[in-house]
């Protein structure tokens, strides 16, 4: 029969995963790094994963397909014990990895009402893959860098780096990704001003340190820079 199904671009497809979480009937995986359709039975076609696609690799298409079965994607849901996405096993022993507890220590008492912290992002997208090379908000930029981890590791990062700056956020492990290509064309198509490293201590946060120093160097840029690095508990441990 033939009927309305979903249509994934993979060259599109960033493996951001947010369509898996709009698809209620757990049609979508994440299989090596791309969203794909696990079966045609669990696909309504009504499209709700389409809007919530970042990159508009989802579209509707008709073609011949198996029915829709609500009883086989309700089973599915029942016992699916397993996660819809299917990420690549993380190597054994990354100290990125390892699994950390930490007890907030205690505040001193507020002798005035607390007045609620106020967001400093300056623009959006805020993602390094995601954000236009060529966006006007470069020009004349003090650019940050950060780790997408800093901003839960270090508490106050708004008023202490995002404050007056344009912020970029990557995680080199996840997106598996080398930045130096954007960050290169971003310091070469804009005056940047200054641009600093916010990284945590973990090794896998060094990929974000190398594009940014290869970026400079690529682009010839002569600005002042600093790598901040944050422990896994929200200490700043070299600047």
């Amino acid at each position: 029969m033939k009927r309305n199904m979903i249509l994934i671009d993979e060259d599109k497809c960033n493996g951001c995963g947010l369509c898996i979480s709009a698809c209620h009937e757990g049609a979508l995986q994440l299989i090596d790094g791309k969203a794909r359709l696990v079966s045609d039975i669990y696909c309504d076609g009504l499209g709700a994963c389409l809007p919530a696609c970042p990159t508009g690799a989802m579209q509707i298409e008709e073609r011949e397909a198996a029915a829709f079965d609500e009883e086989a994607v309700a089973e599915r849901m029942k016992h699916h014990a397993a996660p819809l996405t299917q990420p690549a096993a993380p190597p054994q022993g990354c100290p990125g990895m390892q699994a950390r507890v930490f007890t907030n220590k205690p505040q001193a008492a507020q002798s005035s009402p607390q007045i609620a912290a106020q967001s400093e992002l300056r623009q959006w997208p805020c993602q390094l893959r995601l954000v236009p090379a060529h966006a006007p908000y470069f020009d004349n930029a003090h650019l940050l860098i950060a780790a997408d981890c800093s901003a839960f590791a270090y508490a106050n990062i708004h008023q202490d780096f995002i404050k007056n700056k344009i912020t970029l956020i990557g995680c080199p492990k996840l997106d598996d990704a080398d930045y130096t290509e954007k960050l290169t064309q971003i310091l070469s198509s804009h005056t940047i001003k200054s641009l600093t490293v916010l990284r945590m201590e973990v090794p896998c946060c060094g990929g974000l340190e190398h594009a940014a120093k290869q970026a400079l160097i690529n682009s010839a840029q002569m600005i002042p820079w600093r790598v901040v690095t944050i422990s896994t508990d929200g200490r700043i441990l070299e600047d």
